[in-house]
């Protein structure tokens, strides 16, 4: 995912479409995308609110950014187009803005996001957005009444549940992050995580720590299939 993301820094402003599963890791993923962002260059909004509506979409990029916001749709808008071309005319900064948990807008606010990206006569688009959602977001946007709005996407990206071998890397690979010199969970012990957690980063990570918990509690050294059970 994030090599993809990189092919697209270049055009610095894209449209990028996050979706998956619930305990996949997405908001982890795009956090640790935006932490890498060069600060000089970029300037991350983020937004995560179920009921987001298009006059509280600008609202909270505007506060973001250090303005108060004009009190009707139309005039935040203009002002946030204001607020960008300043920011990346002045301050050479290119605006990031990440929408989570996008299943949950309507229609309504969907449709601004297309009107937000049509900027100069559609020349180019005022910033780089990526909307994160659970699956049924891409359900949608595959719908007819949003294909003016997947046309504009730039990159979809689909995030899984980890398979049995990757569920066993990832499981190692914090383990060696924590300092384990050794494996601490058994081949047994990763077979019952893979099928309780049916691969979800989420569940992998709670039953774990739990694990862990158990174990040094009890004086193990191995996490085997019976303290997982």
């Amino acid at each position: 995912m994030f090599e993809s993301f990189t092919v697209l820094d270049t055009h610095r402003q894209w449209f990028a479409v996050v979706t998956g599963d619930c305990s996949t890791g997405k908001t982890t993923t795009i956090r640790r995308y935006t932490e890498v962002l060069d600060p000089a260059k970029y300037k991350v909004l983020y937004l995560s609110d179920s009921k987001l509506t298009p006059r509280h979409f600008y609202k909270e990029l505007l506060e973001q950014l250090g303005c108060e916001s004009k009190f009707y749709r139309g005039d935040a808008k203009r002002q946030l187009h204001r607020e960008i071309e300043l920011m990346r005319g002045i301050y050479r900064l290119s605006p990031v803005v990440v929408v989570d948990e996008a299943q949950l807008l309507d229609r309504e606010m969907l449709e601004e996001i297309r009107f937000l990206l049509n900027f100069k006569m559609d020349a180019q688009s005022p910033m780089a957005l990526i909307l994160v959602g659970q699956s049924e977001l891409w359900d949608r946007m595959n719908l007819q009444a949003y294909a003016a709005i997947r046309q504009r996407i730039d990159l979809q990206c689909k995030l899984p549940h980890y398979d049995r071998a990757q569920t066993g890397d990832y499981i190692r690979r914090h383990m060696t992050f924590a300092g384990a010199e050794h494996d601490i969970f058994t081949d047994g012990a990763i077979n019952d995580i893979y099928s309780f957690s049916s691969g979800a980063a989420r569940l992998i990570n709670k039953v774990c720590t739990h694990a862990l918990i158990y174990g040094s509690q009890n004086k193990h050294r191995i996490i085997d299939d019976h303290i997982i059970k």
